[in-house]
């Protein structure tokens, strides 16, 4: 689809910024930093708290385990699809989902903020699973409204505006909560944060219902609830190839999943000081995650979907090399600044490339179910093992060691990807997200 004349103001901009100044990825930036932030709240931010507090290892890296909530979003975000909340004949349904999941949200963030790791740690586990669990239906329907309110053609800048956003909102997050907590304690810093909710509400009140929502009927009965649940599974396992881009979202984030959710434990045992980390990974962190999602933008325009989410898969693998040198280097700044550099430069150009792709997936008939279980499934290998395994493998192979195996571990998803893109499959399996023009929503609420 050709992209529609810019006007205005717009106009005057340079041609390569001109779709990243369009309504909808702008929107797409606002519900971007809404969903960064719980991630934060139970990731590095959480991880950062319960070093600090004396946790051992294993037991921090279990608490990565709360990120599974996010994986098991699909079990119910047809419900976002198929019920019709309160006021949703005036506000429309996605608006009014997205008043609740971000109140939803608050809530949750001010559970975590009270509880206590020293005291009450299975309070503290708790608290960050029903964080967990607000956020992913947050993500839920922050992930439609964006998909049906973005045309084929801004998929990609409107994914770039949307990393760009996402990683504000958990940068702004990190670094609120171990600033405020520094002076007034981590209660209050995680309560500040949990303003980060507000973005996406104000943005969905301002745009209003997407114009690409397909509505589906309302779910009165058993055989229309259950097909409502089975309906986004058939119709994905229908298309050619399913079950080889089922393989590829499964495995190819497992290696930077598995060094993600570890950097943060490399920090404290290197001797990083909360300053130092504010500094350099989330400071140096943002500024470079930004340029890559300049990147990702150029890539993803000059060299194709297929091509640049190659290039993406192979930098975010080699990437996770640069802590294995970092770890070998000990508490050196120019040393964290680098690897945070290059780690961050390659996950915001594969933020734009894998998220079109994925985005373009879908079906515009089941948008919140059928991204729920791709953006799930994306990541649940790695969330899996980190749990399970990565405390333990630090402590007996050692920091240098384990990031050349999450290096390894990134292979599999390359491979699959290479095969996909030689036999024509990567172009075959794009859904309607990907191709339907915008068209009036098909019914109220």
């Amino acid at each position: 689809m050709t992209p529609i004349e810019a006007r205005g103001w717009r106009a005057t901009l340079p041609p390569a910024v001109r779709p990243y100044a369009e309504a909808a990825p702008l929107a797409a930036f606002f519900l971007g930093v809404s969903s960064g932030f719980p991630y934060a709240m139970i990731g590095a931010t959480l991880t950062t708290r319960l070093a600090q507090g004396g946790i051992d290892k294993a037991t921090v890296t279990a608490f990565s385990l709360a990120f599974l909530v996010y994986n098991l979003k699909w079990l119910w975000a047809w419900i976002v699809d198929g019920v019709a909340l309160p006021f949703s004949a005036r506000l429309g349904r996605r608006v009014t989902w997205l008043l609740l999941a971000g109140v939803l949200v608050i809530a949750a963030t001010l559970d975590l903020a009270v509880a206590n790791p020293r005291a009450d740690l299975v309070g503290t586990a708790t608290a960050a699973v029903l964080t967990g669990a607000a956020g992913a239906t947050f993500d839920i329907v922050i992930d439609a409204y964006r998909i049906e309110l973005l045309r084929p053609d801004q998929l990609g800048a409107g994914s770039g505006m949307s990393q760009y956003g996402w990683r504000i909102g958990s940068v702004a997050a990190g670094s609120a909560a171990l600033l405020v907590s520094a002076s007034a304690g981590w209660t209050a810093g995680y309560a500040v944060c949990a303003l980060l909710a507000l973005p996406a509400m104000a943005t969905g009140l301002v745009m209003g219902e997407p114009a690409r929502r397909v509505a589906v009927a309302g779910r009165r009965g058993l055989a229309e609830i259950g097909a409502a649940i089975t309906g986004p599974l058939a119709d994905f396992f229908r298309r050619e190839g399913a079950w080889f881009v089922l393989a590829f979202i499964l495995v190819h984030k497992v290696g930077d999943t598995l060094a993600n959710l570890t950097f943060r434990l490399l920090f404290n045992d290197l001797g990083f000081t909360n300053g130092e980390i504010v500094t350099w990974d989330v400071g140096v962190g943002f500024w470079a995650y930004l340029v890559g999602i300049l990147l990702g933008g150029i890539a993803y325009t000059r060299l194709g979907l297929a091509r640049s989410v190659m290039l993406s898969l192979w930098l975010m693998a080699v990437s996770n090399l640069s802590f294995a040198a970092l770890a070998l280097a000990g508490h050196s700044n120019a040393g964290m600044a680098g690897a945070i550099g290059f780690e961050n430069v390659a996950s915001g150009i594969g933020g734009v490339t894998v998220v079109a792709y994925f985005s373009a997936l879908c079906d515009l008939r089941f948008t919140a179910a059928q991204y729920a279980l791709i953006s799930a499934g994306a990541s649940v290998v790695g969330r899996f093992l980190t749990g399970t395994t990565a405390g333990a493998l630090i402590e007996r192979f050692g920091y240098a060691d384990f990031y050349l195996l999450t290096t390894v571990a990134a292979l599999p998803g390359i491979a699959i990807f290479w095969w996909m893109t030689r036999s024509g499959l990567v172009a075959r399996s794009i859904g309607t997200a990907g191709t339907a023009p915008a068209d009036p929503v098909q019914s109220g609420g």
